[in-house]
């Protein structure tokens, strides 16, 4: 079976269709990869072939613009390197695809795939990675830059959420999809929150014990739990350094918000700070320059990369962005966490992270040492959180996210037969 994958977006979203794509050509399926174009080593080193969306110096671009990493202005600097990449993804997909042999699996923005759908009549799987992204009346998820109280009613919290998507989400992507589709004689998308989910199947990269199905969700979704994916990165294994480092004493805590952020500055300052006061060890994760204070004490060390599932293991928490892949891994590793989110998903991790008993939540603006020592420290010190911690563990074990996924890509095969024939 032939199986076109598009990702676009960061590290955290391309990650689990590298995973994906090296599993299904394990059981002997034609993958091509199409993803931004950074992505190329990547793909190479798992032996995908790979078809480059964009410039280097255009996610480059994308990833440095400081509003980004804004809650709510980071919509449409999203969206602006999106709609770019929502024609080629279409030509890309036309120009391969070959009816009655394969289906297409596609990330959330991967927005020329669902065109192509539309269009063309082919065979998609829409693959959201995080809850975020699947709209609920009776348990809506927390959207970036909208802090509704909990007392609330579900109702009226997603009613307000639905705001988004006429002020906010709407104006940032509808017009350039739009006026593509107007291209190719489609009607245009009035909402892009409804529309992206693919009418054929929806796989959720999330397990139910971490967001339960809530009777509203698509009736074509399927949950099949985290696609762990981490040792598909830069390197597989703990560099000789870092390893010695951890052998060389107590478990340390571990500092990371994210490979694509270039406005860590202050959040590592405070790693460092963090780490003085506790009289603890630490690893700063970040791929970036400057980031780092240039004169680190010995015991903190500074590493570009460590795929998570051979670090975390041996460290004794995580303080992070709240980015979905980072933590999946702490919950298969079985530490407690510390969520400083920026945008995008984060709010919502942590606030999951929080209900399950394994985390905490500390806004960025209040990120101060003093104030995450007392979280960490009570993390740290209450049997509860390292019981759901070890509890978070075993279900994780129990499961495997990218085998589930790729064995509901292959039981849609009769189905896209089926569908292309349709068409």
């Amino acid at each position: 079976m032939q199986v076109l994958l598009v990702a676009i977006g960061s590290h955290g979203d391309v990650l689990p269709f590298i995973a994906l794509g090296t599993e299904l050509k394990r059981r002997g399926h034609a993958v091509l990869l199409a993803a931004p174009a950074p992505f190329a080593d990547m793909a190479d080193r798992a032996q995908l072939a790979f078809h480059g969306l964009g410039t280097q110096a255009e996610y480059d671009g994308f990833v440095a613009e400081p509003n980004l990493w804004h809650p709510r202005r980071g919509v449409r600097v999203t969206f602006g390197f999106v709609s770019a990449l929502t024609e080629p993804v279409y030509r890309w997909i036309a120009a391969k695809w070959r009816p009655g042999e394969g289906i297409v699996a596609a990330s959330t923005l991967s927005l020329g795939a669902r065109v192509a759908q539309d269009k063309l009549g082919l065979p998609l799987v829409t693959v959201h990675v995080m809850p975020v992204l699947v709209e609920s009346r009776h348990a809506p998820p927390i959207l970036p830059g909208l802090p509704l109280p909990s007392f609330l009613s579900a109702r009226l919290r997603h009613w307000i959420g639905r705001g988004a998507d006429t002020y906010v989400i709407g104006p940032a992507a509808l017009p350039g999809l739009n006026a593509f589709r107007a291209k190719l004689e489609l009607p245009p998308v009035r909402r892009l929150r409804h529309w992206w989910n693919s009418p054929l199947r929806v796989l959720l990269g999330f397990p139910e014990w971490y967001a339960e199905p809530q009777p509203d969700w698509p009736r074509q979704a399927v949950q099949v739990g985290f696609p762990l994916a981490d040792r598909c990165g830069d390197v597989d294994e703990l560099t000789p350094t870092l390893a010695a480092f951890l052998k060389a004493g107590d478990p340390p805590v571990v500092f990371t918000y994210g490979s694509a952020m270039r406005q860590g500055q202050s959040f590592f300052d405070a790693a460092v700070r963090i780490c003085r006061r506790m009289g603890r060890r630490g690893i700063l994760l970040t791929p970036q320059d400057g980031q780092v204070p240039a004169d680190l004490p010995p015991q903190i060390l500074h590493a570009a990369y460590a795929p998570l599932s051979q670090l975390l293991p041996h460290c004794v928490a995580l303080v992070h962005h709240g980015g979905i892949g980072t933590v999946a891994q702490a919950l298969a590793a079985g530490i407690p966490q510390l969520v400083v989110p920026v945008a995008f998903d984060h709010f919502d991790e942590g606030q999951r992270l929080r209900r399950l008993g394994v985390g905490s939540v500390l806004s960025r603006h209040r990120f101060t040492p003093s104030r995450a020592v007392a979280k960490i420290e009570r993390l740290l010190g209450n049997p509860d959180v390292t019981r759901a911690c070890a509890m978070a563990r075993a279900r994780m074990l129990a499961e495997n996210g990218v085998r589930t996924a790729c064995d509901a890509i292959e039981d849609l095969r009769a189905v896209a037969t089926r569908s292309s024939g349709a068409a």
